[in-house]
């Protein structure tokens, strides 16, 4: 197995194809700090969970970016099923940042919305993106996760 530069070992395969490398500039961390991509189209600001800072903090960003990426993973298995495809779905992600003895874990929730879809559907749907969607795979076996049809 190759290692990384932190030593740790690769899980999987090399990739075939770079289809996208995002590139960010982070200082400061979760208090206070900030973000910015190398094309300029993400600037943000941090500050902790629940403070009365006005950034964001990386909870939000995960949940963002699983939640859009997710959408994008039902599009896909939707148009290989032959299934139109509901505009108004919507993906509620909830990632809760947890504390257990002085270890720092994630945990999450998405409740997913397929108006008009039938529950087979809906869930035949769900199954596959959560089979192909990037950060489905990246936090499978990791944290809990549970995936609500509402």
């Amino acid at each position: 197995m190759e290692k990384n530069n932190t030593g740790d070992p690769q899980v999987g395969n090399e990739p075939e194809k770079v289809l996208y490398t995002a590139k960010i500039h982070t200082t400061g961390g979760r208090d206070g700090g900030s973000a910015i991509s190398s094309d300029g189209n993400l600037d943000i600001k941090f500050s902790i969970p629940g403070s009365k800072g006005s950034g964001t903090n990386p909870e939000q960003v995960f949940a963002a970016g699983w939640s859009a990426c997710f959408i994008g993973a039902m599009k896909i298995a939707a148009g290989k099923m032959k299934i139109r495809f509901p505009e108004e779905a919507a993906v509620d992600a909830e990632v809760d940042l947890c504390l257990t003895g002085e270890a720092y874990s994630l945990q999450a929730r998405l409740n997913i919305s397929l108006p008009g879809l039938d529950m087979a559907i809906s869930q035949s749907l769900v199954d596959a993106a959560h089979r192909t969607c990037p950060y489905s795979k990246a936090t499978r076996g990791n944290i809990n996760v549970v995936i609500n049809i509402i």
